[in-house]
């Protein structure tokens, strides 16, 4: 910043498009989708300027084909992983050293590349990759990528314009460093934006990342890949490696020159990282960031005086877009006995209307689940709701993965408000609902509080402004987005930034400045214009 104090363009969040029928995007889109699935791309590890194929390959499958194969990708092996290590501690005493306008210019470019060359590309991968309706492609593989580019560098050079007061004869000034080091990305196969972001957080600081994306992830991933390239990304500065995750953690956590994780994912994972980052601190050239957003057993709690319709969007938005598998998604409702009829009745209607199967037919509005790992799981929970005296199927309850993993949309409805379901996170298109009595609310906002470790998101329904307000305060801790009459799901960057605390992760809330500060290590230096040149003070005499 030697010739400027330079303004980033203002970020705005980026226009969601419609995809209606006889649009050119949905046109784009569907020809893109067919390209590939019709295709067999060939992902290599990227390891500084290399494309590593190692010949030890596991196949791509739609979750709504599962014996299609779209490709292949390589695994990698230790000393590939220890050779992104190297190639990133390489690259980073240039990277650090660039300008930070340079930097910021790569990813507003990559943002611009997103949102026009590579709109279709990254929604179509989606689609295919983690079984993305059309609109839910866009909404998180376009716009939300988008916007985390766009604001990060916003709020980058935000970060850096923070300065400290000088007192006379004095100049104080603050140097926001990358970390002395690598960061660990490791990320989700539910949302392309945050596989996106979490490398690229980091990176846009000026440190330098090995990236690990989700197994289920990797073919929506090259396209990240391919349009940071373009972009100008430097070789090295994000080195990306697939295979098995525990040798791959293993050697990055042995690593002295690991310097933080990026991580989103399951809790019981996390907490294993944080043990092990924990068990390795003696090695370390410092003590590393852990940033993580990990589960969530997502509410909704209606007030009596709530609209029963509105409610009833809320859950079948909430709990049932992209097959409920969004961190945010609701999973625990509670209707005020008043009302449970008439809501239920509502989501009855709305999940009998919805259409299944691909996302290449954008008249479906539910997909597949992720892998049969997750189907086995949600199908062993309805078949348990099915036999169990204290729960009934209400809709839903049937499964088949003949050819895809489809889960159809299922509530349960408990007499338990501590029932199996109501407390375990499932990660599909299951909720399950409790019935309180009316003149029960603040004990059930008790209930809402205690019934899970998680604290992610959550949303109350009500008319009464009394009763938004004591819901508010006494589900305080219980999420970090809390929701009044909306759904739970669908932060979006610069204006929800997202994140929770408990179980949840570390709250350090992606797609804000909060987020960003942690790839920093800020050094102070303090100028003294005319130096002392006597000890003594006046009080001395």
């Amino acid at each position: 910043m030697g010739k400027g104090f330079f303004h980033v363009p203002t970020a705005v969040n980026e226009p969601v498009k419609s995809y209606a029928p006889g649009t050119p995007e949905r046109e784009e889109v569907s020809k893109q989708y067919k390209a590939y699935f019709n295709g067999n791309v060939d992902v290599p590890l990227y390891i500084g300027s290399e494309e590593i194929r190692t010949g030890n390959t596991a196949t791509m499958s739609p979750p709504h084909d599962h014996q299609h194969v779209v490709g292949t990708y390589h695994l990698a092996e230790k000393k590939h992983v220890e050779q992104a290590i190297a190639n990133s501690l390489e690259a980073r005493e240039a990277w650090a050293a660039l300008t930070w306008e340079q930097r910021a210019a790569i990813f507003l470019r990559a943002a611009e590349l997103v949102a026009g060359p590579y709109r279709a590309k990254i929604n179509a991968a989606t689609m295919i990759a983690q079984s993305k309706t059309i609109h839910q492609a866009e909404i998180d593989a376009a716009c939300e990528f988008i916007d985390f580019l766009r604001f990060n560098v916003e709020y980058m050079s935000q970060i850096y314009d923070e300065q400290p007061d000088s007192a006379e004869g004095i100049w104080n000034r603050v140097e926001y460093r990358p970390l002395e080091g690598f960061v660990y990305a490791i990320t989700p196969f539910n949302f392309t934006a945050i596989a996106g972001n979490l490398p690229a957080s980091a990176a846009m600081m000026g440190n330098v990342v090995v990236w690990k994306p989700s197994d289920s992830q990797i073919f929506s991933a090259k396209v990240i890949i391919d349009i940071f390239k373009e972009a100008g990304l430097p070789d090295g500065v994000i080195n990306v490696v697939y295979g098995d995750p525990v040798m791959i953690t293993d050697t990055v956590l042995d690593s002295p020159d690991f310097s933080g994780i990026h991580f989103t994912g399951s809790t019981y994972v996390f907490k294993e990282l944080w043990k092990k980052i924990g068990n390795n601190i003696h090695s370390y050239k410092t003590y590393p960031r852990i940033v993580g957003e990990t589960g969530g057993k997502d509410f909704i709690v209606a007030h009596p005086s709530a609209n029963p319709k509105q409610v009833a969007t809320g859950i079948t938005r909430g709990a049932f877009e992209f097959q409920g598998q969004k961190c945010s998604a609701a999973s625990r409702v509670y209707l005020p006995k008043s009302m449970a009829d008439d809501v239920l009745n509502y989501v009855k209607e709305d999940v009998n209307s919805f259409k299944i199967g691909s996302p290449e037919d954008m008249g479906n509005f539910v997909t597949a689940v992720i892998h049969e790992g997750s189907f086995d799981k949600l199908a062993k929970y309805i078949d348990q709701a099915k036999s169990d005296s204290n729960a009934e199927i209400v809709v839903g309850g049937s499964y088949d993965k003949s050819k895809g993993y489809f889960v159809d949309p299922t509530v349960i409805l408990t007499k338990d408000p501590k029932y199996t379901t109501m407390e375990t996170e499932l990660f599909g298109p299951v909720v399950t609902v409790y019935v309180y009595d009316d003149a029960k609310w603040e004990e059930t906002l008790k209930l809402v509080d205690t019934t899970s470790e998680y604290a992610l998101t959550g949303a109350v329904f009500s008319t009464d402004r009394y009763a938004i307000d004591q819901a508010t305060k006494a589900l305080e801790n219980c999420a970090g987005n809390f929701y009044v009459n909306d759904k739970p799901t669908g932060a979006v960057v610069g204006q929800q930034p997202f994140g929770g605390a408990r179980a949840s992760g570390t709250n350090d809330k992606a797609g804000s400045a909060q987020n960003l500060l942690r790839w920093v290590s800020p050094r102070l230096i303090k100028e003294t214009f005319v130096s002392p040149v006597d000890y003594r003070y006046p009080f001395l005499g």
